[in-house]
């Protein structure tokens, strides 16, 4: 099997979805699919640490929030494009991953969990508190003008996050079928025993934790011109943290595949939800499937169909 997504399938997704711009013009339509897309990225940036590492990590508002918050700054300070934004979002992300992984990774199980948790609660109290950026109270954010090609700039973050999408995906992938992934999957499955043969843990982990909060921070650089409004209830939200476990719990966190099934299926069932009854109903449907999942398919959808496959 390739390790990689083949270029011509990474440039047909995209293609496509710069073809549907032309088709569809409902406005919610792309709003939707951006949070779709976006939880895609979420939910395959946290399963590289958190399915093929083992550790769990409860802090994507707070690498999610600093791409946006470092997107923010520097459109108050230079008006810089979008793609430098997203480079600088999942730069400072990375970079906030590789100081974090190497003061925590050496804790493990809850106390790790723990530790990220408490990463997010000390984060936002710093934006709470920097008036430059809002502070409490947030900043509004004012879109550049139309972007050539699109009829508005809602279809061009579309394409945007598409592209982060199939991106983090190729991404997970390659790791997944790498001597890297492999390494990871020993750390996961015991740690101990993969250091005594060789596998040199601790860089690892850290490629992990920096790849992961990347990735995280690239989807949350676009996310000011998204809302419009960006403050920190929204951008640490707790969406964030239990939609991005969820999703891949869902799907089967030991492969690339599971994170975009359950980011697919469970975004899909939320926004729908959002229309129909209530936004608030989305952790409640996130609960019942989780629990559902973890009774009935404990390896994911990917993990039951293959089950049933090998069965037949």
């Amino acid at each position: 099997m390739k390790r990689t997504l083949p270029v011509a399938v990474v440039l047909g997704i995209v293609g496509g979805g710069m073809l549907l711009t032309g088709v569809v013009e409902n406005r919610y339509f792309y709003f939707a699919a951006y949070v779709i897309l976006q939880y895609i990225v979420l939910s395959t940036a946290w399963n590289i640490l958190g399915g093929y590492t083992g550790y769990v990590n409860f802090g994507t508002p707070a690498f999610f929030a600093l791409g946006a918050y470092t997107a923010t700054l520097l459109m108050l300070l230079c008006r810089a494009p979008l793609l430098m934004l997203i480079l600088a979002g999942g730069l400072t992300s990375g970079l906030l991953g590789l100081g974090i992984g190497y003061l925590t990774l050496r804790l493990k199980g809850v106390f790790f969990s723990i530790a990220t948790l408490a990463l997010t609660v000390v984060l936002q109290t710093l934006i709470i508190n920097w008036e430059f950026v809002g502070g409490a109270k947030g900043i509004s954010i004012v879109r550049p003008a139309a972007i050539p090609v699109f009829r508005n700039y809602v279809q061009y973050l579309f394409v945007v996050m598409l592209s982060l999408a199939v991106g983090s995906v190729a991404i997970a992938r390659w790791i997944e079928y790498s001597w890297i992934g492999r390494g990871l999957a020993a750390i996961r499955d015991n740690e101990e025993a993969a250091e005594c043969m060789g596998v040199p843990t601790l860089r690892l982990k850290l490629f992990a934790t920096v790849v992961s909060g990347g990735l995280m921070g690239m989807a949350g650089a676009p996310f000011p011109y998204h809302i419009s409004l960006i403050e920190p209830l929204s951008a640490f939200n707790l969406d964030y943290a239990v939609n991005s476990l969820a999703m891949p719990m869902i799907g089967g966190t030991t492969t690339w595949l599971g994170p975009l099934v359950g980011a697919l299926l469970l975004g899909s069932a939320q926004q729908a939800a959002t229309v129909t009854i209530s936004s608030e109903l989305n952790l409640l449907i996130v609960g019942v499937v989780l629990v559902a999942f973890v009774i009935l398919a404990p390896n994911g959808i990917v993990g039951l169909v293959q089950r049933v496959l090998k069965r037949m």
